[in-house]
């Protein structure tokens, strides 16, 4: 294997991260049945894809007359590479853009050794078959327009990345604050259940078996506002002046909250949009339920 520049290494980088955005789209697209711009940037690009592939060529470079060390190399280092990438993203954002935690012998759900075993057998392609036509395409090119090439696309890739981390930072800061909408919204309606049931109103509510959507709670606390304005107002002395002022705050503390659907809808911009539906296997383990509540409202709204 040739020893490449600098522009040469960004070439092969930026190729491979859009032959694997091909790959990954068409069968994310196939699966879904509908055409799925597929990764975290909004461009045909999937870094994960370039940086597995130079890490191919590099850790392989040292055997490439040996075939199982090839292998293994792949092993190890796209291993490596994938647990990092994806601890690293999970800590940033809180969202998982791919998970294992379904399949057998993973590891946090970063990895597994199925996705492992197949990324030796494809640094073995990947070094034996793929990379060395295409590295006589390349070499063959004259270096200054390829570099001016490169430039151009490093340009490109630095503001749409740029742009997809901001939108990634964005998207987390939103699932934040859904979360915590949602908590206060539940303290709230626990509250209001046990003065309902304190009151003989009703009888006490019964434990959810699941945890309610933001527009579910909302409608719950409509409801138990309601009753209980309508009951304080005919037995206003069945509750202590205490427990209507308790009433009254949260009540106005609620009609300031903003519409559940309608604002978060406001929120998330076509960046933000298209990150959620371009990756539908994204999981949140912090944020396991909003996020899905997040995913059905931006499959509500049309582009």
């Amino acid at each position: 294997m040739i020893h490449y520049k600098a522009f040469q290494w960004l070439f092969f980088f930026y190729m491979y991260c859009f032959f694997g955005w091909c790959f990954e789209s068409a069968w994310v697209s196939f699966k879904s049945r509908k055409l799925v711009n597929r990764g975290f940037m909004r461009g045909p690009f999937l870094p994960l894809y370039g940086s597995g592939a130079i890490m191919m060529l590099v850790v392989s470079m040292p055997f490439r007359d040996n075939l199982l060390l090839t292998y293994f190399a792949g092993v190890i280092g796209a291993t490596v590479l994938e647990y990092i990438t994806g601890v690293t993203m999970e800590a940033l954002f809180k969202v998982r853009y791919w998970d294992y935690s379904n399949q057998h012998f993973n590891y946090q759900g970063h990895i597994c050794l199925s996705s492992s075993v197949a990324w030796g057998f494809l640094t073995i392609l990947m070094t034996r078959v793929v990379h060395q036509p295409i590295e006589q395409v390349v070499m063959a090119i004259p270096q200054k327009p390829l570099a001016y090439f490169t430039a151009m696309v490093t340009i490109y890739i630095v503001i749409d990345f740029t742009l997809s981390f901001k939108a990634a930072l964005d998207l987390r800061d939103v699932l934040d604050r859904m979360q915590r909408l949602k908590e206060e919204m539940e303290r709230m309606q626990r509250r209001l259940d046990v003065i309902i049931a304190f009151n003989n109103e009703e009888k006490e509510q019964k434990r959810q078996e699941r945890e309610l959507s933001l527009s579910e709670l909302s409608s719950g606390l409509k409801q138990r506002f309601a009753s209980l304005k309508e009951s304080i107002q005919l037995r206003p002395a069945a509750y202590e002046e205490n427990v209507r002022e308790e009433v009254a705050e949260m009540r106005g503390k609620f009609s300031h909250y903003p519409d559940p659907q309608e604002n978060y809808k406001e929120m998330l911009d076509f960046y933000k949009r298209d990150m959620i539906r371009n990756n539908p296997t994204m999981v949140s383990r912090k944020f396991k339920n909003t996020l899905d509540e997040l995913k059905n409202i931006v499959g509500s709204r049309k582009r």
